[in-house]
């Protein structure tokens, strides 16, 4: 299933605050806005392993394991969390505010590699990527 962890300062001073978001090895990083009440993912990923780190606003990560759908899981994500997603773990986002989030993904995203390894997978009702493939 999914994992949680809040996000806080490595080091302040008066200047300001370091965060250390992340270590580990990352293929692709997109930076992506979304409006309250919009639903994203609807997906599961088969190989790669995704982090959603949120800037700013909250949303409801819902979540289910596709090797064992009644295993369902809601995480409620403020600002500062970290969302951990392993393969088969078939994820949706709603946001409950307006919001801007960081997706880490170890594998990369250039044409065809998305499709290929993101199959569509209806968690909760929602935006379905009519590009992707099914089960």
């Amino acid at each position: 299933m999914e994992s949680i962890r809040h996000i806080g300062p490595a080091f302040s001073d008066p200047r300001g605050d370091i965060y250390n978001i992340f270590e580990g090895r990352i293929e692709h990083i997109a930076l992506i806005t979304s409006k309250k009440g919009t639903v994203r993912a609807n997906h599961y990923h088969k190989e790669d392993l995704q982090y959603i780190y949120l800037v700013s606003g909250a949303y409801e990560s819902h979540c289910l394991d596709v090797r064992a759908p009644e295993k369902k899981q809601v995480l409620k994500v403020k600002p500062g969390d970290i969302v951990e997603t392993p393969p088969y773990i078939a994820h949706a986002q709603k946001f409950t505010e307006d919001s801007v989030f960081l997706a880490l993904t170890t594998r990369q995203r250039e044409q065809g590699k998305y499709e290929q390894d993101t199959i569509a997978y209806q968690v909760i009702e929602g935006y379905l990527n009519p590009e992707l493939k099914t089960r």
